[in-house]
Formats: structure tokens, C-alpha cells, sequence
């Protein structure tokens, strides 16, 4: 007994020197790891003289499960702010268009007050084993979700229409006299094209396409006929994309007849209890010079002990500011994104010196989750492979997306003879709805083209 608890000790030392956290399984057999723990001074003697760790150490370990738990909160509060406030917006709308008796008015705020807080009561349920409960209510909490906010936008250009025609009748009093709009009918209508582009959404989010990308380069060997790289970015496999949708993406893959397959994060989303059908599937993809992946914000916000358990048991490499040769023919490199600072978590490293420690001869595919650029490393890579926007997943979200990453989707020709490639993600986050922003998988072409 005395022995396997001290080994206990040890993995989970390794752990969290390694990752700064222990694992799921550790969590439940020691009670330090858990989230809820607080240990006193005695308690704490003890720990640190069983594994081993200096009193820095530990610090650490626990500062970085507070950094942890407060990044999460500060998220949810933010994200409950803006949807609740979103939802306020709504009841606003619909009590001034049509009238309400008191009934009814209480109804409307208890079902918009369910539909704020759907995640967290699907959340709840998945915490006492209930799966199919969980996926129900989160299925129709997300497409809610993806539903309120069409209907926010029609609202608001619905909004600037009738500002347009007061503005305009200011000058002319007959402006647009034949196409002013009650609040009633501004609703009815708000309501009828939400509920057209959801539903059309539905099926587009189903609709995976896949980019083929040719990119001609003296940088790989002569004797190879070209090189075949499919990347899948943003999965988001969890309680909404489950393993029917998995199986339609890794049908296109299968297509492609991959030489390297990529996954350039968010692979899993925030919560991914009983994915091993998902990670089966993924293993039936073998591409001959492997699998490599990186992590997401998303990998961070699920539990990363969990999320790289996962991503490897589905047969990746995990690249966490790494870089490598494969097979003698191209340079692959992968570094964490940048949410891993909230958490602790973050491998920080250079691009510079992580690019420039790889044989500048040979074709450099740097894996970044988020389509920012280094000014530092533009020139030391040929093709960086990103994702992350989902390209707004639900037009006009597009409009927000591109405020914050410029690159927000598409193919872009950078200095130094370099290319950025940002997938508009091949799953879906929140609701499983897309509009305009059609789900890929990515294939790149490596031809070999001499210099003239």
C-alpha cells in the first residue's frame, strides 16, 4: 500500500512539474490535485516532503491552479454579461412590438433566462453522468444561441433602417413614405430571416469542402513526387460534434490520400468526457509520415491533461514549441497558443529561434492556432497553417472576427516569399450552425519547382 501511494506521489510530481497540473485520474485518487482542495499548513509539510517538491514548486503548482480557475471565471462572467445582455436586448425588442399580457411576459423571461444559462444547466447535468440529457440540452441551447443572434443583427438593421427613413423625412417628408415599417412587422420579419438562416445554416455546417492549396517550392527533394498535406483545424469534438461529424470530416481526408495529416488546434472543446469512439476514428487515419497537432485556446479551457491525452491516444505528435524534420523532407514546427497563459500553462518560446534551429534548406510548415504574424520569423517559414476564426462561423459575426484578426480566413502572400493559410475550421463552436463561412478540410500540394 505504502508503495503505491509514493508511487502516486511521484507521477504526479512529474506532472505537475511537467504540465503544472495532474491528470483526471490522479485528481480522483489524490485529493491535493482536485480543484476544490485547500490544504492546511501540516498537510501541506506532507506533500511536498512525500514528492519530493521544493516549497517553490509547489507554489508554483498552486499558483498555477488559481491563474486557472480565475481565467475561467473571468471568461464566464464576461460571456454571461454579453449574452445575457444580448437577450435583454430581445425582450426589449419584443415587448415594445407586441403587446404582452402579464403571463406571458413572465414565460418570455423565463425562457430567455433558461436559454442564457443553457451551457452551464447542460454542464450541470453532465457532472452527474446524464450524457444524453447534456447533449440534448446543450444542442438546443447553442442553436438558441446561433438563433438569438441572427435575430440581434436583424434587430439592429432593422434599427438603422428606421433611423435612416427618420433622418431622411427630416429633409424630405415624403422619403420612403411606401416602405416604413411598424415595430411589429420589423419583429415578424427579424424573426422569419433568422429562422431562414438558421435553418439553411444548419445544413451548411454540414457541407465540408475541401481548399486545395498548390504551393510550388525548390525545397523539397527531387525524387519525391510532390507532397500531400491535409490540415483540419477547430473540431471542437465535444458535447455538440460527436463522432458522426467526425466521421464526415475524415471522409474528405480520406479522399486526399494524405502524406502528413495536421491539426492546428481547438481538436476538442470544453468538455470532452466519453470521447474514445472519436479517438478510434481518428486512428483509422495513417498517413505515412504521420499526424502532428497543436493546441488551441479550447485544449486550455478543457483541462490540457486531458485534451493531450486525448489528441495523442487519437495518434498525434503534440508540437508544444517544437520543431522537427520528418522523414528527411520537411520541416514541421507547432507552438501553444497564447490562452495558455491564463492558465499557466503556456511552453513559451521564440519563432526566431525556434525556426531558425531547423535546416533552412528544407520546406518550413510552422502549425500556429492563431493566424497572427511574427514579424521576427516572416522569412524563416514557407507556409504557416492557422485557424481559429472559424471566418466569424455565423455572417455578420465575420464583421467582429476581422476587427481582431485581420487575417481572418483565406490565403494571404506574405514577405520573403512566405504563405499564411487560415481554415475557416472543419467543426463547430457554440451553435452548430454556419452561414456563409462553409466548414474545410485544407490540402496543400508541395510541388517541386526548380528556380529559374
Amino acid at each position: 500500500m505504502a508503495g503505491r501511494a509514493r508511487n502516486g506521489w511521484l507521477q504526479a510530481k512529474g506532472e505537475i512539474l511537467t504540465h503544472g497540473f495532474c491528470s483526471p485520474s490522479l485528481s480522483s485518487s489524490l485529493p491535493f490535485c482536485t480543484s476544490g482542495y485547500s490544504p492546511q499548513p501540516p498537510m501541506v509539510t506532507v506533500i511536498i516532503g512525500e514528492m519530493g517538491l521544493s516549497y517553490a514548486e509547489f507554489g508554483s503548482f498552486l499558483t498555477r491552479k488559481i491563474l486557472n480557475e480565475g481565467a475561467m471565471v473571468l471568461f464566464l462572467l464576461t460571456f454571461f454579461l454579453l449574452y445575457g445582455g444580448l437577450h435583454y436586448y430581445l425582450f426589449v425588442k419584443i415587448s415594445a412590438a407586441v403587446a404582452l399580457g402579464g403571463a406571458f411576459k413572465i414565460l418570455l423571461i423565463l425562457f430567455l433566462l433558461v436559454m442564457v444559462f443553457a451551457p452551464l444547466i447542460g454542464y450541470g447535468f453532465e457532472r452527474y453522468g446524464l450524457a444524453s440529457v447534456t447533449r440534448s440540452i446543450s444542442f438546443i441551447g447553442y442553436s438558441w444561441m446561433g438563433f438569438a443572434f441572427l435575430c440581434f443583427s436583424c434587430f439592429i438593421v432593422m434599427d438603422l433602417y428606421r433611423v435612416l427613413i427618420y433622418a431622411g423625412r427630416l429633409i424630405s417628408p415624403s422619403f420612403l413614405t411606401h416602405f416604413n415599417l411598424s415595430p411589429k412587422y420589423s419583429i415578424f420579419i427579424s424573426f422569419f430571416l433568422s429562422l431562414s438562416v438558421a435553418l439553411y445554416g444548419y445544413f451548411e455546417a454540414k457541407q465540408i469542402r475541401t481548399e486545395r492549396i498548390v504551393v510550388r517550392t525548390s525545397k523539397i527533394p527531387k525524387d519525391v513526387d510532390g507532397l500531400k498535406v491535409v490540415q483540419i483545424s477547430d473540431v471542437h469534438l465535444g458535447l455538440i460534434v460527436r463522432e458522426e461529424r467526425l466521421a464526415r470530416i475524415l471522409q474528405e481526408v480520406k479522399k486526399t490520400n494524405p502524406d502528413i495529416l495536421i491539426s492546428t488546434g481547438d481538436l476538442v472543446d470544453g468538455q470532452i468526457n466519453n470521447l474514445s469512439g472519436a479517438a478510434e476514428i481518428l486512428r483509422e487515419i495513417n498517413p505515412r509520415y504521420g499526424k502532428f497537432a497543436i493546441t488551441g485556446n479550447h485544449e486550455f479551457y478543457a483541462g490540457l491533461a486531458q485534451a493531450l491525452d486525448f489528441t495523442k491516444n487519437a495518434g498525434f505528435s503534440v508540437l508544444r514549441g517544437e520543431g522537427l524534420t520528418v522523414a528527411g523532407l520537411i520541416n514541421l514546427a507547432g507552438v501553444d497558443d497564447p490562452a495558455g497563459q491564463s492558465f499557466g500553462l503556456f511552453r513559451e518560446v521564440s519563432e526566431k529561434e525556434l525556426l531558425s534551429g531547423l535546416p533552412r534548406e528544407k520546406f518550413t510548415l510552422l502549425l500556429k492556432h492563431r493566424p497572427v504574424l511574427e514579424k521576427d520569423a516572416l522569412g524563416l517559414f514557407d507556409l504557416q497553417a492557422s485557424g481559429h476564426t472559424h471566418q466569424g462561423q455565423i455572417f455578420p459575426f465575420r464583421i467582429i472576427t476581422r476587427i481582431f484578426f485581420p487575417y481572418d480566413g483565406g490565403s494571404f502572400h506574405l514577405p520573403n516569399h512566405s504563405l499564411l493559410h487560415v481554415s475557416r475550421g472543419s467543426g463547430t463552436w457554440g451553435p452548430p450552425l454556419r452561414f456563409l463561412a462553409p466548414p474545410e478540410v485544407t490540402v496543400y500540394e508541395l510541388i517541386r519547382e526548380d528556380k529559374p
